[in-house]
């Protein structure tokens, strides 16, 4: 039943931006169409405008089929053997790395916007045994829906302040009085026991309840369409869970932050 509701899961998302490739590319058979008629009437600037249009089409083509193949690129992701092996890692310098990545990343498409990102490691985590490029994808994963959801936060109050709504709207009316909003990153690492506890929160847009027993499920996800594949986090379960035998929790309040905390064996 898994399998099923997963493979339907699957063809429905990968369906979706190809009705959008399909529609698109028959529209611009008809434009063309229209463009020669045009052209042998000699009407340039009429033609000139379908030109416009076609160019416009193609660009949506070209979202809707980098969706698609972002969506099969990750489903690859989620079945690969397994074949990675574990070496000791220093997970204090990864976690690290892998937060200032992120940030530069956003940082690069915004340069207006700023995060003040908090660190506290623990020296005695050491060098776990890791599959260091599956965890590290784990980290990109949720350090890019922290920085994604304490900017929205920010965008919403933006927005409130000088009147207009915009977007996001979904978005708990209670914190758009916090004009005196900084957005804030953290991730920590500690050593309990015989586990390592990773932990990265975020004082963002955070999410309802009813939210939090879906966002590790394959293709759910709380961005608009086109911004998630909704697979990360689950491929980010999978990783923890299956590939190193650990855990993963979500601690979320709407419109104060979210905190994911990942226990890992040691």
């Amino acid at each position: 039943a898994s399998l099923g509701q997963l493979t339907a899961g699957i063809a429905h998302e990968i369906q979706n931006p190809l009705n959008f490739v399909n529609n698109f590319a028959d529209l611009n058979h008809e434009l063309l169409e229209e463009m020669k008629t045009e052209l042998v009437n000699d009407n340039r600037e009429e033609a000139i405008a379908i030109a416009a249009d076609i160019q416009e089409n193609e660009q949506k083509i070209s979202f809707h089929g980098k969706r698609a193949d972002a969506i099969v690129k990750s489903m690859l992701q989620h079945s690969r053997s397994g074949d990675a092996k574990k070496e000791p890692i220093d997970l204090n310098d990864l976690c690290d790395e892998y937060l200032r990545l992120s940030y530069h990343g956003l940082r690069a498409k915004d340069k207006s916007f700023n995060v003040k990102l908090e660190t506290s490691f623990d020296d005695t985590v050491g060098k776990p045994a890791l599959m260091g490029q599956d965890i590290g994808r784990v980290l990109l994963n949720l350090y890019n829906n922290a920085f994604y959801a304490v900017h929205a936060k920010a965008v919403a109050l933006k927005n409130h302040e000088s009147g207009n709504p915009g977007k996001p709207s979904a978005i708990n009316g209670s914190i758009l009085n916090d004009a005196a909003y900084e957005p804030v990153v953290s991730v920590s690492t500690k050593r309990e026991g015989n586990r390592i506890v990773l932990c990265v929160g975020d004082n963002g847009k955070g999410m309802p309840p009813h939210v939090l027993d879906k966002i590790f499920l394959p293709f759910f996800t709380t961005k608009p369409t086109g911004e998630g594949t909704g697979l990360g986090l689950s491929l980010s379960y999978d990783i923890i869970t299956k590939g190193h035998g650990g855990e993963i929790k979500v601690n979320s309040v709407e419109g104060e932050g979210s905190e994911f905390v990942i226990s890992l064996p040691c």
